[in-house]
């Protein structure tokens, strides 16, 4: 994650956290740590309680995708939908999560609502952690599930559709 440019600090180790990394033989291609929700609970929770409680409130069983990183190149976007398919599996086959939280720096808002369904949950807020403006995004992962038995094992459509699915 630091190799993208952002701060690493924050908790250590966590029973409520996996983090997956995709690598090419010696080099690191794409991170992404899964935070399940626990009595410790969730890192996006600093900037946005008020809307993680909400969540919970409804019903919902809340997981955040952190730390997400990508190696820029020709597999980029290939790389990134295979890391969000594997945490998407984890957190909603495995652990039963509802719903899905991401704290993201605000240019990149558009390409998560474009291309993975995310809404806007969250003001523009100053993230401590990472040292960057950051935006909450929401995704029910019901949505995921739906867009990725339409669209997931068809890669030729990955040039027709606006969207990581494919």
């Amino acid at each position: 994650y630091a190799w993208r440019g952002y701060a690493a600090s924050g908790p250590g180790a966590s029973t409520n956290r996996i983090t997956l990394v995709a690598s090419d033989v010696d080099q690191t291609l794409a991170t992404i740590t899964v935070g399940f929700d626990s009595p410790e609970g969730l890192m996006v929770e600093d900037l946005y309680r008020d809307k993680i409680d909400q969540l919970r409130s409804g019903g919902a069983r809340v997981c955040e995708f952190t730390k997400l990183a990508v190696e820029r190149n020709d597999q980029s976007k290939e790389v990134l939908a295979m890391m969000f398919h594997i945490a998407y599996m984890y957190a909603y086959r495995i652990h039963g999560c509802t719903d899905l939280v991401v704290e993201v720096n605000p240019r990149h808002v558009r390409f998560y609502e474009r291309m993975l369904g995310f809404v806007d949950y969250g003001p523009e807020r100053m993230c401590a952690r990472v040292g960057a403006p950051a935006v909450l995004l929401w995704l029910r992962l019901r949505h995921a599930q739906e867009q990725i038995r339409i669209h997931g094992g068809h890669k030729e459509r990955a040039g027709k559709v606006r969207s990581l699915y494919p």
